[in-house]
């Protein structure tokens, strides 16, 4: 009976986070078809996150770095999916989204880790300035640098959100003054890297629910999850078209064909990028960028702002 009480005490503060079971079922599908599971298996989600969030949640400390915080917005912006992340894990650190600052927020950093060690999962967003010993960025007169190395290592497990914090991002542009790299380039840790500028908050949700579960998450050669990133953006696309004679071909009366022309002509970076946009998409999966006639940019590539541009001309 106190089991099910917790229970319905879960989806009560779901409820005044403006989430319906109804939306909450809805995204433990959308989740369970993100992880390339049979439909089948979503009752075996909607009880991992269940038993998580009326259980011992874990502890998450998330660390700020080189970031614009497009990421913390991607998943907070996204109501129903933000109100279930923060039901199911217990943030003991972050910045945007606590109350305390200053010293307060650097006392509540290392007493999370202190706490915590070898227990917590540490979310890192945003690269590491790795030149001049770290000069190039600070929190709290340490440098990036030096956070990294003292907090991530006591971790049970390291989420590296966002490109930045993946493979560099933005930040690791050339000329890149400051060294800046991404989690495991600067100080050697492996990592889980959910990349993408902003990532998808569905796949963070996904990578949290695995490691709920105590399941194996596979990753590419990137270090990214399999069951997001296996599959190329193009390969997925719902205005995908054949070669034929090096011209893309439009099947007319075709679905496809609704949808308009591939952009490939257009710069499109599709065909180069490993993402499940998609099929996820973004917004509570109302959009993504191709679907609303823009060409990817290949955002959750390493080095993308290098190697992807000029972004509207075919490579």
């Amino acid at each position: 009976m106190e089991k099910e009480h917790e229970t319905e005490l879960f989806y009560q503060r779901l409820e005044e986070k403006g989430v319906s079971r109804r939306n909450f079922l809805k995204y433990c599908t959308a989740l369970t078809a993100s992880m390339g599971l049979a439909s089948s298996f979503t009752a075996q989600v909607v009880h991992a996150i269940e038993k998580a969030a009326t259980g011992t949640r874990p502890p998450v400390v998330w660390l700020h770095f080189g970031e614009c915080t497009g990421c913390s917005e991607a998943f907070l912006r996204t109501p129903n999916v933000g109100a279930i992340i923060l039901e199911t894990i217990s943030v003991e650190y972050h910045e945007t989204i606590m109350a305390a600052a200053g010293d307060q927020a650097e006392k509540s950093l290392h007493d999370a880790v202190k706490k915590y060690a070898g227990k917590f999962v540490c979310i890192v967003e945003g690269s590491i300035a790795t030149n001049y010993n770290g000069a190039y960025g600070k929190v709290g007169g340490r440098t990036f640098l030096e956070i990294a190395k003292d907090v991530v290592p006591k971790a049970a497990a390291v989420i590296a959100l966002g490109t930045c914090a993946a493979y560099g991002g933005i930040p690791a542009a050339a000329p890149n003054p400051g060294g800046y790299k991404g989690v495991k380039d600067a100080i050697g840790i492996s990592t889980i890297n959910i990349s993408g500028c902003p990532p998808n908050p569905l796949n963070l949700l996904s990578t949290i629910v695995k490691y709920l579960n105590k399941e194996k998450i596979d990753l590419d050669e990137q270090g990214r999850p399999l069951f997001a990133f296996a599959q190329s953006v193009h390969d997925q696309c719902p205005r995908l078209k054949h070669f034929e004679n090096d011209e893309f071909v439009l099947e007319f009366g075709s679905k496809e064909a609704e949808l308009g022309y591939c952009l490939y002509k257009m710069g499109c970076r599709g065909p180069e990028t490993f993402n499940n946009c998609p099929t996820a998409k973004f917004n509570d999966a109302t959009s993504f960028p191709i679907q609303a006639g823009h060409p990817c940019i290949g955002c959750s590539e390493p080095d993308f702002w290098d190697k992807m541009t000029p972004f509207y001309e075919e490579m």
